[in-house]
């Protein structure tokens, strides 16, 4: 070992997210030539309380860091005895994301190097069925006094150091670790060879944890940059250090292009139900306000409404009731529109709105009735939904921009029934039956507003 210093941390905290929870206690040991040269041991005052699960797990409880220092109280000094010496730590990420993030609110920029024992653990013994400190300790027979107490911890961390060198012939040694920081930025659990062909196209991308689970699935134009991106900002991002802690497999699929990565996502977060997606995973049951042409208001229908043909025309797409007409009646307010007359409201004769000066008069005679409807359908313009503009079902013809695949969309009344790399083999799907769904709705609308600027081509069946 080099007489480059090295510093074994452990750090206790409020709970996993960095942005947000506090440290309560750090262990820091400073080794040079395969000894410890000082230390740095401090409880620290979170200025919050310790949930008691934590507490439970650390033995920290709040009564303890009642007269311990500020983490801005020490900050400064810390800084200085961390020096630019690298970091060494068990998920090294966590631990470093807490330090920038409680460095950040004293206004100090800290950014260190690091090494992570958990991947190097993988690449020295990737038999191991788990890899955290507890399981690693047992296996190289290495005793440990506390768990989950940064001294405990930092020690025993160090004593495993020891133990690996001691192990492992050189070349081993030397090779894994320059394999973990040739990926240090992959989360440790993450094998870097699922990396290996990650292409920079168009695509979906789908991340699982452990036994497989379903974690997260995303899209982008380009595949490698955006699943690169997600492992860069974990210290600043509490939905990236959540993915970053649990990722262990990485799937993806190619695509034509913008459109079928957007499709293809909505489809597999609606089927996996992944734990970390819920803009897409919510459909519930869809409604929209059918306002028919002979009709002095609109009537609140089911969503599927717009997958039909109708007489009159559709405003909104709403996830539950309530939602509708909490924003039918904030268009009323704003456009003094009559509640009673649109139906948010029950009763007859001079409404409480018009009482108040937020009503025209339209339930009692102030306001033509004509006058009314033409007003409220010019303010629910905005929210009109384009209704199906081709006798039938059609097919969208996306070409790769880059020699790639070419994929047919079939859709009827903005369903989508599927896709097939040709037109022949797209034509088999017309017997697919149809299902609306809003968001199929929304990347369809948008994508056909500017077909020729997507590289699409509508071809009408």
């Amino acid at each position: 070992m080099s007489n480059t210093p090295l510093i074994f941390i452990d750090v206790e905290t409020t709970g996993t997210r960095a942005t947000r929870d506090r440290i309560t206690e750090i262990a820091a040991l400073k080794v040079v030539n395969d000894h410890i040269v000082d230390r740095w041991v401090s409880l620290i005052n979170p200025g919050t309380s310790v949930p008691s699960h934590i507490s439970q797990l650390t033995g920290i409880y709040d009564e303890m860091l009642i007269d311990a220092p500020s983490f801005q109280t020490i900050a400064h000094s810390l800084r200085e005895w961390l020096g630019e010496d690298c970091l060494v730590a068990h998920n090294a990420r966590f631990d470093a994301s807490f330090l920038r993030n409680e460095f950040k609110r004293a206004d100090i920029t800290y950014q260190p190097l690091l090494r992570c024992t958990l991947r190097i653990s993988r690449r020295l013994i990737p038999e191991l069925p788990k890899h955290n400190l507890r399981a690693l300790l047992a296996h190289f027979n290495i005793p440990q006094a506390r768990q989950h107490r940064a001294e405990d911890d930092a020690t025993a961390l160090w004593k495993l150091w020891e133990t690996w060198q001691q192990q492992y012939d050189a070349g081993s040694w030397q090779a894994a670790l320059a394999d973990e920081q040739r990926h240090r930025s992959l989360p440790a659990h993450l094998p870097s060879e699922q990396l290996t062909g990650l292409p920079a196209s168009p695509g979906v991308y789908l991340f699982y944890g452990h036994n497989r689970l379903p974690l997260y699935v995303g899209k982008s134009i380009n595949l490698r940059s955006r699943v690169l991106g997600h492992f860069q900002r974990d210290h600043q991002d509490d939905k990236e250090m959540r993915l970053a802690q649990q990722i262990q497999h990485i799937e993806w699929e190619e695509t034509a292009g913008d459109l079928s990565a957007q499709l293809r996502e909505a489809q597999l977060v609606k089927e996996l139900m992944p734990i970390m997606n819920r803009q897409l995973r919510r459909q519930g049951h869809l409604k929209t306000w059918y306002w028919p042409t002979d009709q002095p208001c609109p009537t609140l229908v089911s969503g599927k409404a717009i997958s039909q043909p109708q007489p009159g025309k559709l405003f909104g797409l709403f996830r539950s009731a309530k939602e509708a007409k909490d924003a039918l009646r904030n268009i009323a307010e704003t456009h003094q529109l009559c509640p009673q007359v649109l139906g948010i409201d029950k009763g007859t004769g001079r409404c409480f709105a018009n009482q108040l000066g937020k009503c025209r008069g339209a339930c009692c005679g102030q306001e033509p009735l004509e006058s009314h409807t033409q007003r409220a359908q010019v303010a629910l313009a905005a929210f009109q939904v384009k209704t199906w503009p081709w006798p039938g079902r059609i097919i969208i013809r996306e070409k790769s921009r880059k020699n790639g695949p070419t994929s047919h969309h079939v859709v009827d009344h903005w369903c989508y029934l599927g896709s097939a790399t040709t037109k022949q083999r797209a034509l088999g799907l017309k017997g697919v039956a149809a299902k609306f769904d809003v968001d199929t709705y929304r990347i369809l609308n948008r994508f056909l507003r500017e077909p020729e600027r997507h590289n699409l081509t509508v071809l009408p069946l």
